[in-house]
């Protein structure tokens, strides 16, 4: 028969009391310190792979997700872009509204100046509103567009666009009903049109589209004001000549040079979109046949002012004000 076989442990002064067996063995204590630190640093080590193991464990639950996790994700993402284009949707419609509101204001107010008269004062608020964005955008809030282009967009950039993009489809809207422009005009909003839309749509390159309307719009209050000076009789005057000469340097020297040199950043450079830069092309195709009619202009208006100029006819006005010519 086997006896189970008891056993006391007691440590006092230094030293280990085994008893067993009526017997008791006196062990110093400092002998059996490597014992109990092996048994320790043992159970330690066991600790520590045990909680490695726990640990790679839930890595790899946290890992290794679930195939519908992706599909949420995706999903989540899908409805945060269909969001924000809807709240870009609902800002056009309101800039839209507000020109339309605007042009309306000044047909009911100024009635006998004409449509074309009133659209073209609101042209050229839109054209002096937008340079000031634009213009804050690109020279104070950043980025240059020179040295940035095909950024993310920002929310004063986006503001700016969108409310271009609400003008030139009211302005495409009115050019098509009356039929007062051409096809390079109407090709001109259309591009201006979709180069927008595409911006907002990527959600970047928001820079080079602010920096185009920038250079497109800075000589529209002039383009607007030589029209207003021959609608009210006074183009045919020092001050025409002055708006027909600032309006041709301005023009050229930003859609072909300034233009020219925005162009070639966006073409080296590795972040726009390659859809980006063939509509970057495209605009600056456009504006060398701007300049191309604008040169055809300037050498007509030239022509006739130097034959004026040696012609012996002199002008005066008679009582009513009329010019008649004299020999």
């Amino acid at each position: 028969m086997s006896r189970k076989v008891q056993w006391s442990f007691r440590a006092t002064r230094g030293r280990c009391c085994f008893q067993t067996c009526g017997r008791s063995f006196m062990v110093p204590l400092a002998s059996m310190l490597p014992l109990f630190g092996g048994t320790l640093r043992a159970v330690s080590m066991e600790t520590r792979e045990r909680k490695a193991v726990t640990d790679d464990d839930e890595d790899t639950a946290i890992t290794e997700k679930p195939p519908s996790y992706n599909v949420i994700q995706k999903s989540h993402q899908s409805l945060t872009h269909s969001s924000k284009m809807s709240l870009l949707v609902l800002g056009v419609g309101v800039c839209l509204a507000v020109w339309i509101a605007l042009y309306a204001l000044l047909c009911y107010t100024n009635g006998s100046c004409g449509y074309e008269w009133n659209c073209r004062l609101v042209t050229l608020f839109h054209g002096v509103l937008a340079v000031c964005i634009t213009a804050y955008i690109g020279y104070v809030d950043g980025p240059w567009p020179f040295t940035y282009p095909g950024t993310k967009n920002t929310p004063l950039q986006i503001t700016a666009m969108v409310l271009s993009l609400g003008y030139f489809i009211f302005d495409m809207a009115w050019c098509v009903y009356f039929q007062t422009e051409g096809l390079v005009m109407l090709a001109h909003h259309t591009m201006s049109i979709l180069g927008i839309l595409l911006t907002l749509w990527l959600g970047e390159s928001g820079i080079e589209s602010c920096a185009v309307i920038f250079g497109s719009e800075i000589t529209n209050p002039l383009l607007q004001t030589r029209w207003f000076l021959k609608h009210s009789g006074r183009y045919n005057t020092f001050l025409g000549d002055l708006v027909d000469v600032l309006f041709v340097l301005l023009f050229v020297i930003m859609r072909v040079f300034v233009g020219g040199a925005m162009l070639y950043c966006e073409l080296i450079s590795p972040r726009p979109k390659f859809i980006i830069k063939c509509g970057g092309v495209a605009m600056y195709v456009l504006s060398w046949v701007f300049v191309a009619d604008i040169f055809r202009f300037a050498y007509r208006k030239s022509r006739v002012k130097f034959q004026h100029w040696k012609s012996p006819t002199h002008v005066r006005t008679d009582a009513n004000g009329q010019e008649i010519k004299r020999d």
